[in-house]
């Protein structure tokens, strides 16, 4: 997002975004869920509360006008229904996007209150969150690892195996994997430029060494432009490869293993990558580490993940296998 080219929001909001992108140092993509999810909720209000002309498209209702006395009569019903207000009729939100907009809603009353010091009450703190299914992650078996890796054997299949490898064997994301470059790779580990833009280092095997050494002997940049030679994985189109091209790959790698596409993604071989680290005796700690989480809890997630190994664990006990029919036939000899 570039700065100079943002105009058709009120200067608190403005102000608030400089805030997270320079203070808190918040990345570019999450600033912008919050300049897009405030807008909406400003063009909702001023067309709720019939400030604008009812024939005006939601996407040209001008909220520059916006004050911190319009902000002050915001009433926490009004909040309530923007949770689930869609500008395209018929069109429902997903339980993680009405989360995501009250989480902006929360943040924003909260820099008005706490930094600002602009208002004397935060209503959002009696906003409750949109409940969310709880779900866990797909993963893949190590199995089918396996065939998903055996899948790279076509022109690209140096550089897709070595890209599958850094999925499956350190967890990254896919923003992380992408934004890799040459001078990131070292010896034994990466430095990866995480969410928030915060750096990691993550260890990977010699398996994923020998996948990254095979694919730099194959690495040609010779039509590459400049901006894009440091890139570590370069593209078709002989560009830094992006995110949906990673994703496309992905895809079809998914396809040649036998392997549900719908099912599956980059996301869940890190979901993958978590999991296997988990059931070979990863500790929680080093595995929220590795995987860069800033909670815990969001790494707990796959403790649950590992019910068949804790299955075959109850299985594996003696005693736990003894029943009262066992015990009477023993008597009876």
């Amino acid at each position: 997002m570039k700065w100079d080219e943002i105009n058709d929001v009120p200067d608190l909001v403005m102000e608030f975004l400089e805030y997270h992108s320079t203070v808190r140092g918040h990345s570019d993509r999450t600033v912008l869920a919050y300049y897009l999810d405030l807008k909406i909720l400003l063009r909702f209000l001023k067309k709720r509360r019939r400030l604008v002309d009812p024939q005006t498209p939601f996407d040209e209702i001008d909220i520059t006008d916006v004050d911190l006395d319009f902000l002050k009569a915001i009433r926490i019903e009004e909040l309530y229904r923007y949770q689930s207000y869609s500008p395209e009729s018929g069109q429902a939100l997903s339980a993680a996007s009405r989360c995501r907009r009250t989480s902006t809603v929360k943040s924003f009353f909260n820099y008005l209150v706490t930094k600002r010091h602009l208002l004397d009450k935060n209503i959002t703190q009696e906003l409750d969150m949109p409940k969310r299914q709880a779900s866990l992650p797909r993963y893949l078996e190590e199995a089918e690892c396996e065939r998903l890796l055996a899948a790279c054997d076509d022109k690209y299949g140096l550089r897709d195996y070595a890209i599958l490898m850094l999925f499956l064997s350190c967890g990254l994301r896919v923003s992380e994997l992408v934004s890799l470059n040459l001078t990131d790779v070292y010896e034994d580990h990466v430095r990866v430029l995480g969410k928030g833009n915060k750096e990691r280092v993550v260890y990977f095997g010699e398996g994923c060494r020998e996948a990254i050494d095979d694919y730099l002997m194959v690495r040609n940049v010779e039509k590459v432009p400049e901006k894009d030679k440091n890139a570590l994985f370069i593209s078709q189109k002989n560009c830094r490869f992006g995110v949906r091209g990673v994703q496309q790959m992905v895809e079809k790698k998914l396809l040649e293993a036998g392997l549900d596409p719908s099912r599956y993604s980059p996301h869940k071989l890190r979901h993958t990558a978590a999991t296997l680290m988990l059931k070979n005796g990863v500790d929680t700690r080093a595995l929220q580490e590795v995987l860069g989480h800033s909670n815990l809890n969001t790494t707990q997630i796959y403790t649950h993940l590992d019910n068949a190994a804790l299955h075959e664990a109850a299985l594996a006990n003696p005693i736990g296998r003894r029943t009262r029919k066992t015990d009477e036939e023993t008597c009876e000899q």
